[in-house]
């Protein structure tokens, strides 16, 4: 069966250094050391685990100050290997017009799915008017964007959480950009803690919203979610793992110990993202 991963980080030197000052609130978060890999220990990784993976770019440069994992590094990273099924660029929506410059380098010379947004770390709302116009271009482009729903390990437990704020990444806010933005196709990265149940019914009103399972250990999924994901959300739910955040035995080790058919793990392991993203 085809493993399609949405939601996969580099995990190399050029990733961990541009989260600067969160790494080490990750590794206590994540209860493990946050260190860089060598890019030959990360794509073992993918290879054992039978994994194809979507490299995530990471832009922080506005809020903390460091260098991006750039569009540029991801991109020549996926071409350097066949099992890489795809990237994920980012842009800064704070640079304005220069946010939208660099969306389309992603989407139209570097070939990219389309753009991640972090909301918490970028500290916007993504259904705010005035990043509308990046919004408008990418979906011109015929590109989705991928942006994270609720809580993170970026500066969980840290004084102020950094300055970060949770409540950018509430789904209402992604609930009012799919219906602003009806051709735009949205995915919803992670379950959305603590507010699943909200994120689930933007799921199911919004036919241009998809969802992603990445960032959290599948046996802590409440059984409505699981519910969801066996009926009326089947077509739209997709496997991530936020590598290098779970180690890929556990995350395929839980899902095939929740009872899902043969049927749904196929959808969610690839079928979805292959009708939906393409891949």
């Amino acid at each position: 069966m085809r493993k399609i991963d949405l939601h996969a980080y580099p995990g190399t030197r050029e990733w961990i250094e541009c989260q600067g000052p969160y790494v080490e609130a990750l590794g206590t978060y994540w209860k493990r050391e946050w260190h860089a890999k060598p890019e030959e220990i990360v794509t073992a990784e993918f290879h054992e685990a039978g994994v194809e993976p979507c490299l995530v770019a990471l832009d922080l440069s506005t809020t903390i100050g460091t260098e991006p994992c750039s569009n540029d590094y991801v991109a020549e990273f996926r071409d350097r290997h066949h099992m890489i099924a795809g990237a994920w660029g980012a842009v800064e929506p704070a640079k304005g017009h220069e946010a939208i410059a660099e969306a389309r380098h992603a989407i139209h010379d570097l070939k990219m799915i389309g753009l991640h947004f972090h909301p918490i770390m970028q500290h916007f709302s993504v259904d705010e008017r005035r990043y509308y116009p990046l919004f408008e271009e990418v979906a011109a482009m015929g590109a989705a964007v991928m942006i994270d729903v609720g809580m993170t390990g970026m500066g969980a437990g840290m004084p102020g959480g950094m300055g970060a704020k949770t409540r950018h990444a509430h789904p209402s806010a992604i609930d009012a950009l799919a219906a602003d933005f009806p051709s735009l196709t949205i995915v919803m990265a992670h379950p959305g803690y603590p507010w699943i149940d909200e994120t689930t019914a933007v799921a199911l009103h919004k036919g241009n919203v998809y969802w992603e399972m990445s960032g959290w250990a599948p046996k802590y999924l409440p059984p409505s979610l699981l519910r969801d994901m066996r009926g009326r959300l089947a077509d739209k739910m997709m496997f991530g793992s936020d590598y290098p955040s779970i180690p890929y035995a556990r995350l395929f080790k839980e899902w095939e110990e929740l009872g899902f058919s043969d049927e749904f793990l196929e959808k969610f392991y690839s079928r979805n993202a292959e009708r939906i993203l393409g891949l």
